[in-house]
């Protein structure tokens, strides 16, 4: 009989009062440890909350980025399992149930994927491109790391990656107003990112890029099932699309 295989979780989390409470209870029936790294700017009771479960290390560190930080707190964990969940993420029962049966038995990869739905503004998204979404999620930190990008960073992963069959919760913007505030910052990282790998932005860019992730998600993904959420989502991506190559433009012009 196989040892039961024990998994670490990682979060990292800034103003996630909201959130934070729902996440780590949804993985308490299955995770052996979980580590909340607290970025210095929190405002709000995040730490509080987190603090007050006994399977939780939290601890308040300096910002240094999506990926610096997540590789920080991949350094505190106790065991080479990790799942990696966002402070308004939770896992589903049945994910914690397959997650259970997965500590059984010997893993055929090093790392695997979930699928994620996405709550915005209210609504499950079936379509637009969001869901099925599958994100790596669960790795082996022996072999598997973080890329160093400024936003969306993701694994390093030599191999096939395996997939888990139940889906993980994403609570991803309860308003517009949320959603607007993660924007300035996401499009500004975004094209830092573009400028540093030498990339620039004309026209085409600036104008064509956004039509074509409109017609991508509201048409040929869907999205326009998903009623007059899948509409707002695929103007917003749009939106989001020409700021990023309008930023990267303006960095351009700067050099």
């Amino acid at each position: 009989m196989n040892d039961l295989i024990q998994i670490s979780s990682i979060i990292i989390a800034r103003d996630e009062e909201l959130n934070i409470r729902r996440c780590i209870e949804s993985q308490l029936a299955v995770v052996d440890d979980i580590v909340i790294l607290v970025d210095s700017r929190t405002k709000d009771d995040t730490v509080q909350i987190a603090s007050s479960y006994t399977k939780v290390n939290c601890e308040v560190v300096e910002w240094n980025g999506y990926a610096k930080t997540k590789t920080l707190a991949l350094s505190k964990t106790k065991y080479d399992w990790i799942l990696w969940i966002d402070a308004d993420e939770e896992l589903t029962p049945e994910l914690t149930e397959e997650l259970k049966t997965f500590k059984t038995v010997k893993p055929q990869f090093n790392a695997y994927d979930i699928a994620r739905r996405a709550f915005f503004l209210g609504k499950w998204i079936k379509h637009s491109g969001w869901y099925p979404a599958r994100i790596t999620r669960l790795f082996n930190k022996k072999v598997v790391n973080f890329n160093e990008k400024e936003v969306h960073e993701h694994l390093n992963i030599n191999g096939e990656t395996g997939h888990l069959k139940y889906d993980l919760n994403h609570y991803t913007d309860s308003s517009i107003e949320h959603y607007f505030t993660k924007f300035n910052l996401y499009t500004s990282l975004a094209a830092k990112e573009l400028s540093e790998k030498g990339k620039r932005a004309g026209l085409n860019e600036i104008l064509f890029h956004p039509v074509f992730l409109f017609l991508k998600m509201y048409i040929f993904r869907l999205g326009f099932l998903d009623g007059l959420h899948g509409f707002i989502l695929a103007i917003f991506s749009s939106a989001y699309v020409f700021t990023k190559y309008c930023k990267l433009w303006e960095l351009n012009r700067a050099k």
